[in-house]
């Protein structure tokens, strides 16, 4: 529910945003006309500023996971972890939007609680690559983590204090059996890498 409302309101401040569009432009001719330079200015900085989260944004082909991919990895960057991401998703998947967002969301949160366990900032990393591949969506999410990561029957253990396999990663888990997708994580020198393969 909490990444369903989080998708729902960057979903409205984008289109609301794309509203205000006109708007901004008739200001600015409008100070550019009167000779108002100075007043210009500080309207374009108010506007750069505002647009900090829509400046990262992912256009991947589908307005939903752009959402929560665009606010997951703005969150990352405020954190100081180094974000790459590069994603294709048809806008139209047999399987729920909602439930995709709900997978990328939890795995997304992992990833940067584990990037933000290392203390040196310039090592905090995360990829993103989501693409289609045998007419499967693949998803794969790497990021930098501190020492070894823990493992018990036969899962990984959420980065959490207390390190059990976490309510968000049970979630993930019994969505992707719900679509009878793939889902595999591994631990090497220094990086944790998921990868998930969906029916779309």
């Amino acid at each position: 529910a909490k990444h369903c409302e989080e998708v729902q309101n960057i979903y409205r401040e984008m289109r609301g945003w794309r509203h205000d569009y006109h708007n901004h432009i008739q200001t600015m001719k409008a100070y550019r006309k009167l000779g108002e330079d100075g007043k210009l200015d500080e309207y374009l900085t108010a506007l750069d500023a505002d647009l900090t989260s829509v400046d990262t944004l992912i256009k991947s082909g589908n307005v939903k996971v752009d959402a929560i991919l665009n606010s997951k990895l703005s969150l990352a960057k405020e954190r100081q972890i180094n974000v790459s991401a590069k994603a294709i998703v048809p806008s139209d998947l047999s399987m729920s939007e909602i439930d995709l967002c709900v997978i990328l969301g939890n795995l997304l949160d992992n990833a940067i609680e584990a990037a933000l366990r290392l203390e040196d900032e310039a090592a905090r990393q995360i990829r993103v690559y989501i693409d289609i591949k045998r007419d499967q969506l693949y998803i794969s999410i790497t990021n930098t983590c501190g020492g070894n990561v823990r493992k018990q029957n036969g899962h990984y253990l959420s980065a959490k204090e207390g390190g059990s396999h976490g309510f968000g990663l049970m979630r993930v888990d019994r969505l992707i059996d719900k679509y009878a997708g793939y889902i595999k994580s591994r631990d090497e020198d220094g990086a944790f890498t998921t990868e998930v393969m969906l029916p779309i």
